[in-house]
């Protein structure tokens, strides 16, 4: 049974740094595209970054280039969202969703096979 398990959301002040994880187990990988996704209330979840489990390529959407990281551990089965300088309008629910690699395209919800269960990101002004 595949699981994606996100942690490390909360609260922090604007400018400040939160590191979010998503432990993925009950399936291989290795040909995943894994990506992290954001939900606001009354709004459409919106990509965020995406890696590919295989060759580490990596894509962002331009709201978070320069603030936000995403990277792999394959020794842990997890990856990791590094995202610093947070604004308020980084506030939502972040989702880690995973998809075989050939089949998915970044942004589009549909081509992701897995998702979690969320983690809430708060950031206060």
């Amino acid at each position: 049974q595949v699981q994606l398990v996100e942690s490390g959301g909360g609260l922090v002040q604007t400018g400040g740094s939160l590191r979010l994880s998503c432990a993925a187990s009950g399936h291989t990988f290795s040909n995943y595209v894994m990506s992290w996704f954001r939900q606001v209330p009354g709004k459409e979840r919106e990509f965020v970054t995406g890696i590919s489990w295989s060759s580490g390529s990596t894509y962002y959407v331009d709201s978070v280039k320069g603030r936000f990281t995403i990277s792999r551990d394959n020794a842990k089965n997890t990856v990791n969202l590094q995202m610093n300088s947070l604004k308020p309008e980084d506030t939502a629910v972040y989702y880690c969703a995973a998809g075989v690699g050939p089949s998915v395209r970044w942004g589009r919800i549909s081509t992701y096979d897995f998702w979690g269960q969320g983690t809430q990101v708060t950031v206060s002004s």
